[in-house]
């Protein structure tokens, strides 16, 4: 009863258009001083040292490198790199976006980030070159939400902040799904184009794909310092997202020199906007997962899926549900921090691996952006497109139910999240 308070005051204060991170703050102070006795001084603990890890300060380093690498330049180089290696091929262009959306997510950490960065170069591309809208739309906006999933990802540094959760496991973990639901919306795409007879371009030589790829080569460059970095042990994965944060400078600034010296404040201005709302909603999210360990809730949980006898598999089919519901309503920042506290212990007494729950969480949030009525991916290339979110929504349905096919993959089939990790020791 108590609990359905807590949901209920949650919920009704969704609905007056609330932001969610205010919302989740005031039903849990509430909570908290009217219908408990815990102690002003345990809150203000409990917050203190919920925010104080160092995981967190790998999201703001994540955000500035993205926000440098969008405003310099490199999408474009990434894009004649892409159309360079599969230009040829039916839809050549649409497959070359699938291609750069998997390269810029792998550097920018952020799906709306590489929707812009691609979408805004390629869509009139396509359009130019006698692409339907709607389908070079469907592909980038999907395709764009391989950012979550890609490493470095900041929806999985949320994750392993909410749950102590590995970042540096998450992140490898994430690389062979990410490249397998790459293959599987280019080959989507790939289909279509070859089933309309889409326009294909002149097949690239040697020596363009050789020209292509020592232009892109800087930013491309980032994706093995990161990964490299953390797999060789050199620094931590919060390090690995300062020293982005820093090449991602040099790169936009003294080597493309697409993004001038006078723009950097306007960027690290940008940038601090959305580290200080992630991190007001990693703080109310603090609180409310304190308030679930008080309640009892997730241990109550657990022992009823017990008692029920549901098991593994089913309990993974109702978090596959739930979160696909939770899609409807909020975004993924904000789905993870309310969720994963409550899930989280729930997968480990049932024997279920945290990194592969982390892999199965990021995919979900990944199908969320994409469908309405707050898929972010959808408003985002809504203005790139000049389309309708409806017309939008119809778009991207091949592509939408490709992603919910790999998401029944990745959800009963972990080893496809585990292997490399466990293949390299981690």
């Amino acid at each position: 009863m108590r609990v359905a308070v807590v949901f209920g005051l949650l919920l009704s204060l969704m609905l007056t258009g609330m932001p969610i991170s205010i919302a989740l703050g005031l039903t849990v102070l509430s909570f908290m001083f009217t219908l408990t006795d815990v102690r002003t001084e345990s809150v203000a603990l409990k917050l203190f040292t919920g925010i104080e890890s160092f995981e967190i300060m790998a999201i703001p380093f994540f955000i500035l490198a993205g926000n440098f690498l969008t405003h310099g330049g490199v999408a474009r180089r990434m894009i004649t790199f892409a159309t360079s290696l599969v230009g040829h091929w039916y839809g050549g262009l649409a497959l070359s976006g699938v291609v750069a959306c998997a390269l810029f997510a792998a550097i920018s950490g952020s799906s709306p980030a590489t929707v812009v960065a691609i979408g805004s170069v390629i869509l009139p591309a396509m359009v130019a070159q006698g692409f339907p809208k709607r389908f070079g739309a469907g592909v980038i906006t999907t395709s764009g939400s391989l950012g979550i999933l890609i490493p470095p990802s900041i929806p999985m540094v949320l994750f392993a902040v909410s749950t102590n959760t590995s970042v540096g496991k998450l992140f490898i973990a994430g690389i062979v799904p990410g490249m397998v639901l790459a293959m599987l919306l280019g080959a989507t795409t790939f289909y279509r184009a070859w089933r309309n007879d889409y326009p294909r371009m002149p097949k690239a030589t040697l020596y363009e794909r050789f020209d292509a790829l020592r232009k892109s080569i800087w930013g491309i460059l980032l994706i093995v310092i990161v990964i490299g970095g953390i797999y060789s042990g050199l620094f931590t994965p919060t390090e690995a997202a300062a020293v982005s944060a820093v090449y991602a400078f040099i790169v936009a600034v003294f080597i493309y020199k697409d993004l001038k010296l006078r723009d950097v404040p306007r960027v690290l201005l940008s940038s601090a906007n959305l580290s200080a709302m992630l991190l007001y909603i990693i703080t109310n999210a603090v609180l409310f997962s304190f308030l679930m360990t008080y309640e009892n809730v997730p241990q109550a949980l657990a022992q009823w899926m017990i008692d029920q006898g549901l098991g593994w598999i089913g309990f993974l089919l109702v978090v596959n549900l739930l979160l696909l519901l939770a899609g409807n309503v909020m975004e993924p920042s904000s789905i993870i921090l309310i969720m994963a506290p409550i899930l989280f212990p729930v997968a480990i007494k049932l024997g279920i691996d945290p990194i592969h729950f982390g892999i199965l969480m990021a995919v979900n949030m990944e199908v969320g952006l994409c469908h309405p009525p707050v898929g972010l991916n959808l408003y985002v290339a809504s203005g790139i497109a000049k389309m309708g979110i409806t017309e939008l929504t119809v778009a991207v349905w091949p592509w939408l139910l490709t992603m919910l096919g790999f998401l029944v993959v990745v959800t009963y089939w972990p080893g496809l999240s585990l292997w490399l990790p466990r293949l390299l020791g981690m």
